[in-house]
């Protein structure tokens, strides 16, 4: 398989893309064209997604053909030559993706060795179910189902505490509930501008902070880029 699990599109005060637009590009390596699947978009078309998106990659001659323009969706993801799936609402991401059979077919593409890279919801549709996002339902999908390239849990954007003045339950506080009742997963708390590699085996935490693990039964601790992730895999 190949990954590349990317907790946010964007750092504060960058331009949308720009920080993991080298990561993608290295990723891909000879491939140049990606089917995107837009389907997290909500408070804007997906012809702005794509528009969006192309014109980041495209700095980099990486064209981005999108499914919600293709007749058959499925058969797009089929005959990819890498996929690309961006964030938003993963609720409305995997409900749509779960409508058109794009789960399963995107599962087998990986399977298969054809690149796959997201970041936020696309990271979260990546796991074995999108229980970890930290998106509102705005829909309800058929399940929670989702593509299962890999065998643990991603909580994209992980914070460590709450914003000054919120009282709330923090992040952490949620994944623990999670794996309370999820006894036999691992999560993994990954924080902005960091990704996740997975490549001819080998898993590798790429960016300049330390991921969050989290399973029960076991103090939450942390793993520095470079780190043995082999438990993980």
């Amino acid at each position: 398989m190949k990954l590349l699990l990317i907790s946010n599109s964007t750092n504060a005060g960058e331009e949308y893309l720009r920080y993991p637009l080298d990561a993608i590009d290295r990723f891909l390596g000879t491939v140049r064209e990606v089917v995107f699947v837009p389907y997290a978009a909500v408070t804007f078309s997906y012809d702005e997604y794509l528009d969006k998106v192309a014109k980041r990659l495209g700095e980099r001659g990486i064209s981005v053909r999108s499914v919600h323009t293709e007749a058959d969706p499925a058969v797009a993801i089929r005959r990819a030559e890498a996929i690309c799936v961006g964030g938003g609402n993963t609720f409305a991401l995997v409900s749509k993706m779960q409508e058109q059979g794009l789960v399963e077919a995107i599962r087998e593409r990986i399977e298969a060795g054809v690149p796959y890279l997201g970041w936020s919801a696309g990271s979260n549709v990546a796991c074995p179910t999108i229980s970890t996002t930290n998106d509102m339902p705005i829909v309800e999908p058929a399940s929670f189902r989702a593509i299962g390239a890999v065998g643990f849990q991603i909580n994209p954007h992980y914070l460590d505490a709450n914003p000054e003045g919120h009282a709330g339950e923090t992040r952490e506080q949620r994944i623990l509930e999670y794996i309370e009742a999820n006894p036999d997963r691992w999560v993994v708390g990954l924080r902005e501008g960091c990704m996740l590699l997975h490549e001819e085996g080998r898993l590798e935490l790429v960016g300049k902070r330390p991921m969050r693990i989290f399973r029960k039964g076991r103090e939450a601790f942390e793993v520095a880029p470079g780190g043995d992730l082999s438990f993980l895999l």
